[in-house]
């Protein structure tokens, strides 16, 4: 269960994680500045288990893989929005970030700093502080076997073990 952060429409990759930041790869450090320009500080109040709920079109922009890095090593255990930049979409299960597509008027009624939880087998998400419940879309099934997994990279390299 976590905290809800509530974001607009069009949150673009620049305002997830500002491009002079990107001269690391190390998630740790990346997720100290998430929303540095857009929001400062919140990188600092979030913590392990929120949840980032956002408008349509969350992670437009450039296609770099260190926006979902960042917020996954922030402690976002999931963002749900009504639709995704495709290839945020993409890059969100390659590292291993959990984002559920929710429909517009489910996350238009949801509050900043609402309780909310995910149960993925009712494909779910439980808002403790209203006690409402909203339906996402369903995970494709080899997207969540990359969750499953941790990522792309965790997934290619059980697949490569026993080649020799």
């Amino acid at each position: 269960m976590g905290r809800a952060w509530k974001f607009g429409d069009n949150i673009d990759t620049d305002v997830i994680i500002a491009a002079r930041y990107l001269n690391t790869s190390d998630g740790k450090e990346l997720a100290k500045k998430i929303f540095e320009d857009g929001r400062k500080g919140v990188a600092q109040l979030i913590q392990h288990g929120d949840f980032i709920v956002a408008g349509d079109n969350f992670g437009c922009g450039s296609s770099r893989e260190h926006a979902p890095l960042a917020l996954r090593e922030a402690g976002i255990r999931a963002v749900l929005a009504p639709y995704f930049a495709r290839i945020f979409y993409r890059n969100a299960f390659n590292t291993g970030l959990l984002i559920l597509e929710i429909d517009k008027s489910s996350i238009d009624s949801i509050n900043e700093g609402d309780e909310l939880d995910v149960d993925l087998s009712s494909q779910r998400v439980v808002n403790k502080t209203q006690n409402i419940e909203y339906n996402f879309h369903a995970i494709p099934p080899f997207m969540q076997e990359l969750l499953d997994m941790g990522g792309l990279m965790q997934y290619a390299k059980s697949k490569i073990v026993n080649i020799r």
